[in-house]
C-alpha cells in the first residue's frame, strides 16, 4: 500500500512504527489503520432519519368512490302539428304564360366571312402599308416600297404597277393618307375582278348539262361538287354525281354521303375503276333518266404529271361519245393557300381539260386571296364562287367589290358598301 494515500493524521499516527522492519512494518501498519478506521467510522457516517410511523388507513367502500347519478332530465312536451293551408280552389282553366320572344342572332354576312377569310392577305397588306405610311403624307421613296409590297402580297406585278402609277398621278402632288391609299387599292383590285364576276349558270339547251371538275390534290373538289349540288337542288334541278375519283375510296364515300344529303343519285364503282368508263356509264344513265344536270368528279392530279392529265384527256374523249358538246362546263376548284403555283396550275388545266370557270376555296383565315388578280388580268376566266367556310351555305357567290374591300382592310366602308 502506498502512504501516499493516507492524510496527515494518519501519517502521524503510525510514523513512528517505520523504526521497524519493513515486512513488520507493514503488516503493523494495515492491522492499525483497519482497526483505527473501524473506530472512527460511527462517528464520521451521518445518522440515518427515523422512517415514520405508518398510518392504517380505514377500509373506503366501492360505493363512496362513485360518481354521483344526474337526476333524470324531463322530456320536452312534444310541438304542436302545423295547421293545413286552406283549400284553393281549383282554376276553372290552366294560366297560359308565354314564352318571352327569342332573341334573333344576327346572321354573320359574306363580307364578314371575307373579312374572316382573308386575314392574312389583309393584314400582311394593312400591316405592310401602315409601317411604309408612317407620316401622314406619302413621298416617291414610300411608293417604291409600296410596289415591293404589293408584288410580295401576290397581286402580280401588272396590278402593282397600275396602282402605284394612279397613286402618283392623282394623290402625291396633295399627299394621300393611309385611308385613301386603301380606297384607292381597293378600286383597282374591283377593277380588275369586276369583269370576272360570274355565277355559275346552266344552259337549259343541254341536258343533261355536264360539268366536270378538275384540280390538284387536296384542293376540295369533292366537298365542292357537294355543295354545288345542294345549290342546284335547291334552284329546283335534278342532279346526278359521278364518283370519278376512282384511286381514293374517301372520295367515293364522300360523295355518297353527298348524294344522301341532297336526294342525289351517285354513279360509283370499286377503287381503281377505270375513271372514264364510269363517266361513259354515268352519261348514258343521266340521258336515260332525264336528269337536268351531271357532276363529274376527277381524281386529284398534280400539274406537272404527263401520265395523269392524259388520263384527264380520255375523259373528256370518251364523254364526247355520248354528247359532242360535253363537256359544257370545266370548273377548276383552286385551293387559296396555294399562292403563285395556282397560276401554273391554271395553265396547265386549261391547256388539258378547257378551263371554263374557276372556284377559289379555304378562305379559312390562312387564304393569299391577293393571288385572284393576277389570275384574272392573266386568264381572264370566269370566277363562278368562294368558299369561305365548311357549312354547306359557305359557297358563295363571287362579288368583286366585297372582295376587293375585304382584302384592303377597309371595315367600314366595305360593310357600308354591302348595303348598296
Amino acid at each position: 500500500m502506498d502512504a501516499r494515500n493516507f492524510s496527515k493524521d494518519e501519517k502521524r499516527a503510525w510514523w513512528p512504527l517505520f523504526a521497524r522492519s519493513k515486512a513488520a512494518r507493514h503488516e503493523s501498519l494495515i492491522g492499525w489503520l483497519d482497526a483505527w478506521r473501524a473506530q472512527r467510522r460511527p462517528a464520521l457516517e451521518p445518522a440515518k432519519p427515523a422512517a415514520p410511523p405508518r398510518i392504517e388507513q380505514p377500509a373506503i367502500e366501492a360505493r363512496e368512490l362513485a360518481p354521483p347519478q344526474p337526476a333524470p332530465k324531463a322530456e320536452p312536451a312534444p310541438a304542436p302539428l302545423p295547421a293545413p293551408p286552406p283549400e284553393v280552389p281549383a282554376l276553372a282553366q290552366p294560366i297560359q304564360v308565354e314564352a318571352p320572344p327569342a332573341i334573333p342572332v344576327p346572321e354573320e354576312s359574306l363580307f364578314a366571312r371575307l373579312k374572316r377569310g382573308l386575314t392574312r392577305s389583309a393584314d400582311s397588306l394593312s400591316g405592310g402599308i401602315a409601317s411604309i405610311f408612317q407620316s401622314k403624307e406619302i413621298d416617291e421613296g414610300q411608293i417604291q416600297e409600296l410596289e415591293d409590297l404589293l408584288i410580295t402580297a401576290d397581286l402580280g406585278v401588272p396590278t402593282a404597277e397600275r396602282i402605284v402609277g394612279s397613286l402618283r398621278a392623282t394623290k402625291v402632288e396633295r399627299g394621300a393618307t393611309l385611308e385613301e391609299f386603301k380606297s384607292l387599292l381597293a378600286s383597282e383590285v374591283e377593277k380588275v375582278l369586276r369583269p370576272a364576276q360570274a355565277a355559275f349558270k346552266t344552259n337549259g339547251a343541254h341536258k343533261p348539262y355536264v360539268v366536270l371538275v378538275v384540280g390538284v390534290n387536296g384542293t376540295g373538289k369533292t366537298t365542292t361538287i357537294g355543295k354545288l349540288a345542294n345549290q342546284l337542288k335547291s334552284q329546283g334541278k335534278s342532279v346526278m354525281i359521278a364518283a370519278g375519283d376512282t384511286f381514293r375510296a374517301a372520295a367515293i364515300d364522300q360523295l355518297k354521303i353527298w348524294g344522301e344529303r341532297t336526294g342525289s343519285p351517285v354513279i360509283a364503282k370499286e377503287v381503281g375503276a377505270d375513271a372514264a368508263g364510269l363517266a361513259f356509264e354515268a352519261l348514258e344513265k343521266a340521258k336515260a333518266e332525264d336528269i337536268d344536270i351531271l357532276l363529274i368528279d376527277t381524281a386529284g392530279r398534280l400539274q406537272n404529271k404527263a401520265g395523269l392529265m392524259a388520263e384527264l384527256e380520255k375523259i373528256n374523249r370518251v364523254i364526247k361519245k355520248v354528247d359532242p358538246t360535253a363537256p359544257h362546263s370545266v370548273i377548276q376548284v383552286l385551293d387559296a393557300t396555294t399562292g403563285q403555283n395556282a397560276i401554273s396550275q391554271v395553265e396547265v388545266f386549261q391547256k388539258t381539260a378547257g378551263v371554263t370557270g374557276l372556284i377559289m376555296t379555304k378562305l379559312d383565315g390562312t387564304a393569299r386571296g391577293g393571288i385572284l388578280v393576277p389570275l384574272t388580268e392573266k386568264f381572264r376566266l370566269p370566277i363562278h364562287a368562294i368558299g369561305v367556310g365548311e357549312a354547306v351555305d359557305d359557297l358563295q357567290p363571287f362579288d368583286a367589290k366585297l372582295f376587293a374591300r375585304a382584302l384592303a382592310g377597309l371595315e367600314d366602308v366595305a360593310l357600308g358598301s354591302e348595303k348598296e
